[in-house]
């Protein structure tokens, strides 16, 4: 339901909500000089790096060689379009050291397939 979530377009869409609230407080800190305004940009700033960490991690979590490594794995798979989507949501969700220590015969890591497979199937727009 919430699978919004997970878009880079969201991910996107927060960075401009951010920007436009930390450049209002500082044109306000500007015009009016009131610490007010300088401690809602430290606020927002902390907040910004809180919300949007999670979404970072995975872009910083994997170097291309140890996407290649996985992606080659993949590659000899039939659904290859199938494969690559799953092996996206693997770069997203976990860390490669995660990843690496992760047991892959649990029924955590299995069900997080299922869902993932199921997700990348479904054609509809929610």
């Amino acid at each position: 339901m919430l699978d919004f979530l997970d878009s880079d377009w969201f991910t996107i869409g927060l960075e401009i909500v951010f920007l436009i609230l930390i450049s209002y407080d500082i044109k306000k800190y500007i015009e009016t000089k009131k610490r007010e305004y300088l401690v809602n940009t430290v606020l927002t700033i902390g907040f910004a790096i809180w919300v949007l960490y999670p979404y970072y991690k995975s872009y910083f979590g994997w170097n291309e060689t140890q996407k290649q490594e996985m992606i080659s794995t993949c590659l000899d798979a039939n659904n290859s379009e199938l494969c690559k989507c799953v092996d996206e949501a693997i770069f997203k969700e976990y860390v490669y050291d995660e990843y690496k220590a992760l047991d892959k015969n649990s029924s955590e890591h299995k069900e997080f397939i299922k869902e993932t497979k199921e997700g990348c199937l479904d054609e509809s727009w929610f």
